[in-house]
């Protein structure tokens, strides 16, 4: 069974603003307006560059990116902030307000800039919701649907099972225990063919998938059994542990896949 058809969704919007963070982190000096160095969009958009990335690629419409990010409302009150509560989140572009999304666009890996977002392009006097101009610290950390540089082979330092899967660890768990062929797992992932296309994402539907290790292909199988808890690991697995030439995607694949939990 294909991982594609056992997901459901993540994250309805990146910002959902539903409580208060722990702890204030103090508004800028340009809270009340876009000082006159801020570049401004046909929309009403305006933003100014504070940190510059070392990325070249800006994310398209219905990428999904991580940020951190802290948000004012113009009086300089904090109502918002992935900074104070200690971990980034990981969206859409296309599903989070209008005007931080045309910002994020305009954004490079490495980034952090502010945007003053009208209320036009935010929540449009929405019941319940900041009213006014809201002011956002933006940074961008990564693409993660974008396909990684080694897509096309494993490199040389990716390890080699005798069935020949191929893997890389990209962020260590901390988690003991491995799971077993029968047990159940909680994941996120993305997929590539070897030329760089994704054709299956966890992350671009909002929410971890979950599925027994016996229902998904023979690489999937081997290759979470090698994995513990808090995991991100880079699989390669050729066609023969993947759909066998039998349907699409055809030849190797590679797998990005995140070990949330194992049932």
């Amino acid at each position: 069974m294909r991982p594609v058809h056992l997901i459901s969704i993540l994250f309805l919007v990146a910002v959902v603003f539903a409580q208060t963070p722990p702890s204030a982190i103090p508004a800028p000096s340009d809270v009340a307006a876009p000082p006159s160095d801020a570049l401004k969009t046909a929309s009403g958009l305006a933003t100014k560059v504070i940190t510059p990335g070392t990325g070249k690629d800006h994310p398209g419409k219905d990428e999904v990116v991580t940020v951190d990010y802290t948000v004012w409302t113009a009086d300089g009150k904090m109502f918002d902030s992935s900074v104070a509560r200690g971990k980034p989140i990981t969206t859409a572009v296309n599903r989070v307000l209008p005007g931080l999304g045309e910002g994020l666009r305009l954004m490079v890996v490495g980034e952090t800039r502010r945007m003053w977002i009208p209320e036009s392009l935010a929540y449009k006097g929405q019941a319940g919701k900041p009213a006014g101009m809201l002011v956002f610290d933006v940074t961008l950390s990564d693409m993660p649907t974008r396909a990684p540089s080694d897509v096309k082979a494993p490199p040389s330092d990716a390890q080699r099972t005798r069935s020949g899967l191929a893997y890389k660890v990209l962020t260590p768990g901390a988690g003991t225990r491995h799971p077993k062929s029968t047990d159940e797992v909680t994941v996120h992932y993305t997929g590539w063919t070897t030329d760089g296309k994704m054709f299956d994402s966890s992350l671009t539907r909002g929410k971890p998938s979950t599925f027994p290790l016996d229902r998904v292909i023979p690489g999937w199988t081997e290759g979470m059994q090698l994995m513990v808890t808090g995991e991100k690991v880079r699989f390669w697995i050729p066609q023969n542990l993947a759909y066998q030439g039998k349907q699409p995607p055809y030849g190797m694949l590679v797998f990005d896949v995140e070990l949330i939990n194992i049932q």
